[in-house]
């Protein structure tokens, strides 16, 4: 069989509105996805170095600029966390540290309210979450 040499492959000339269709709507689904809220809590952890760790297993709290009290992703009142952070001391077999992701914003009083809660719950050790702080290497000799 033989194919003539002059075949054209495109009949029409290329439409070039389809694109601009797909692309604008390429646009506005990525301009409503930067729109949409992201997930979870947002807080401004204050930014520390060379603060110790430990080494014993942790429970943590979060507590937002409002006030709010947050347990395994939850907002807790005042006496769930206590229960909370009392069977987490049942099931762990060897002391707790409170971890405690605060706000910025959250008072010292609170801190201190928190810090009770979990002592009467029976842990003893509060840890308060930072942010390390950033070292710019060029300033280092």
């Amino acid at each position: 069989m033989k194919f003539p040499r002059n075949a054209r492959l495109l009949r029409s000339t290329l439409d070039v509105a389809p694109f601009a269709v797909v692309f604008f709507l390429l646009v506005i689904f990525l301009t409503l996805a930067v729109l949409l809220p992201t997930p979870g809590l947002s807080l401004r952890l204050p930014v520390a170095s060379d603060l110790p760790g430990t080494d014993k297993p942790t429970v943590t709290v979060a507590i937002d600029a409002g006030g709010r009290l947050f347990f395994a992703n939850q907002i807790v009142t005042e006496n769930e966390l206590k229960s909370h952070l009392y069977a987490a001391l049942k099931d762990a077999h060897e002391p707790l540290t409170l971890v405690v992701q605060a706000d910025q914003a959250v008072t010292y009083g609170q801190l201190v309210h928190l810090t009770l809660l979990a002592r009467d719950a029976g842990i003893h050790d509060v840890l308060l979450a930072t942010l390390p702080r950033v070292i710019n290497e060029s300033a280092q000799p």
